[in-house]
């Protein structure tokens, strides 16, 4: 369901602040506070290279590291500069490594250029190969350029580019990524250009603070958050969606609640229920019977007769009083208890759906509204009046999108959290009662100044006077306000009452926010080389950071002087298009 409260509402209410002075709800608070910034970024095709680098320069520039190195801690630890920095910072550097298995050996002499008149014997093909022939890595392991590219080709075929060890006994020294793809790219160009893409897209894959947009068909961003990941994003492609399951936006559901519900909507499982309470099979072919006369003894398509008390075969004989020789006079309790608690189920799932499914209608309904509200507000505009202001009525219209919005799928959310499926040992009856009771009262004084706002936002108040005009103005703004504080003691009591207080799992649900679901901005395809006020900090109370030598820098980077937008020109293939990040690497192999 559509959230029509854009970014574009940043100064919600702002005008018709003055006029809710002296109104019974002043106790909303309406401070004024400066306007963050979206915590939410996009990530194109073309930024993409520069968030990961960005990432990969902190810490290499902190712990004194190379790339490869780097980018192994930042997979272990999911791409959380800020975690690996804080493990870094409590338990050290020697600990960081070790967790991660990064293998970080001191170099000595490992640097020393082989000459060529030098031979080595590689210990993989048991050969003799001039010095210029083969490779050392940063463990001091050397072999042959023939064994090194064919052990890259191979892991990289596996799909373990992202770590990619020495091949000795036993060392797991992670090898250097420019020696990867230069080895590779000399006998596989192809090849080295998915090692490439693998490097790349593991910042979105190993990232838990970034995700693909699901939209459909995919518009190619990704989504990066700076805070919980238990939130509701918006991309530029307009689709709203809840961050850790990738559904659509459902809060005050959780998560689990959302995927449960939608299954239940989705498949037969009500449909059986009504099945089992309005027919019986038949003895015979097991096709379901619907009884459509008084009598018991009712007949199947396949021919054949039973008895519609107990469900027995029987013959067709029959007179007013009984069936000639059967009789089911005796109570069966099971399969009473049965019939009657699969009645309650179906009861119970049509209550609380008819109001959900009745809420997102209305809400595609009055969306619906906004272009004939508009056109009102333009007439208005258009008379002879002292009223000019007429922001009140977007910012109603927005509010009742967004309240609309939170009571459909609080139904769903008290299907699962008062019933039997999750929380049956959470609480006990009594218990149950009294919060559902507790929720119920809120549910029901939103619901109530919900279809009042509905009720004047709907009113032709472009053919009323202005004494009238501004009698429903002052109802807008009022009623506003208050399904605002109403959808915020409703999550409150959710978090705090409700879920807060269960023992076994946990059930979080996406913040409450006045101004709707917050769109994210689109991230800089410029990385910054300033080093942020924390990293500061860090490298001044360590000694073991330090700046980075130019051997240090990452593979392909420049100076900080000429380094700027540079990650426009490396995301581009050597042909001048950009790699397509939407497809699979097989297609691209092919492409």
């Amino acid at each position: 369901m559509e959230d029509y409260g854009g970014s574009d509402d940043e100064c919600y209410y702002s005008d018709d602040r003055e006029s809710l002075e002296g109104l019974e709800n002043e106790e909303s608070d309406f401070h004024w506070v400066p306007a963050k910034g979206p915590t939410t970024k996009i990530i194109t095709k073309e930024s993409l290279l520069a968030a990961q680098r960005e990432d990969l320069r902190r810490v290499m520039e902190l712990l004194s590291l190379r790339e490869h190195h780097a980018r192994t801690l930042l997979i272990h630890y999911r791409w959380d500069v800020e975690r690996l920095l804080a493990v870094f910072v409590e338990k050290g550097k020697s600990y960081l490594f070790t967790e991660a298995g990064v293998t970080v050996v001191e170099q000595l002499d490992i640097d020393l250029p082989l000459t060529l008149s030098s031979t080595i014997m590689c210990d993989i093909c048991m050969e003799d190969v001039l010095g210029n022939k083969t490779t050392r890595m940063d463990c001091g392991h050397c072999f042959c350029n023939d064994c090194w590219t064919e052990h890259f080709i191979v892991k990289i075929n596996e799909g373990q580019s992202r770590r990619i060890r020495c091949m000795a006994h036993k060392c797991n020294a992670i090898c250097d990524e420019a020696i990867v793809r230069n080895l590779v790219s000399k006998k596989h160009p192809d090849l080295a250009e998915k090692f490439d893409r693998f490097l790349l897209e593991s910042y979105i894959e190993d990232n838990k603070m970034v995700k693909w947009c699901p939209s459909t068909p995919h518009c190619g961003n990704a989504i990066r958050i700076e805070e919980d990941e238990c939130c509701e994003v918006e991309c530029s492609c307009s689709l709203q969606f809840c961050f850790s399951c990738l559904s659509e936006a459902h809060s005050p559901c959780s998560c689990l609640m959302w995927e449960l519900w939608s299954k239940k909507c989705r498949d037969e499982s009500e449909t059986v229920n009504w099945i089992t309470v309005h027919t019986k099979p038949c003895p015979k072919c097991h096709k379901p019977v619907e009884k459509n006369g008084g009598c018991n003894l009712v007949s199947c398509i396949c021919g054949q007769s039973f008895c519609w008390l107990c469900g027995g075969a029987t013959g067709r004989d029959h007179t007013w009083s009984r069936i000639s020789g059967h009789s089911c006079g005796r109570y069966k309790e099971d399969r009473e208890k049965k019939t009657e608690r699969a009645k309650q189920d179906l009861y119970r799932y049509m209550h609380y759906h008819n109001r959900y499914k009745a809420h997102t209608d209305s809400s595609k309904l009055e969306s619906k509204l906004k272009e004939t509200i508009l056109e009102k507000v333009s007439i208005s505009e258009e008379k002879e009046s002292r009223l000019r202001d007429f922001s009140w009525v977007t910012n109603g219209l927005y509010r009742l999108f967004r309240s609309r919005r939170v009571l459909s799928y609080s139904y769903p959310f008290a299907f699962y959290m008062f019933g039997e499926e999750l929380f049956k040992d959470e609480m006990t009856v009594e218990e149950r009662e009294i919060k559902q009771n507790l929720f119920e009262d809120q549910q029901q004084q939103l619901e109530s100044n919900v279809e009042k706002l509905s009720k004047f936002l709907e009113e032709p108040f472009e053919q009323y006077t202005d004494d009238k005009v501004m009698e429903i103005r002052m109802q807008v703004i009022n009623l506003s306000t208050i399904t605002d504080n109403l959808c915020k003691k409703m999550y409150e009591c959710i978090e705090s009452d409700l879920l807060g207080s269960l023992q076994l799992g946990t059930h979080n649900i996406a913040p409450y926010k006045s101004k709707g679901i917050e769109k994210a901005s689109e991230l800089s395809s410029c990385w910054s080389n300033k080093v942020s006020a924390t990293d500061k900090c860090l490298l001044s109370d360590d000694n073991t950071s330090g700046g980075m030598s130019q051997h240090d820098r990452p593979s392909g980077s420049r100076s900080s002087a000429d380094s700027e937008c540079s990650s426009r020109k490396r995301a581009r293939k050597e042909g001048g298009g950009f790699l397509d990040l939407n497809l699979p690497a097989e297609i691209v192999d092919r492409n």
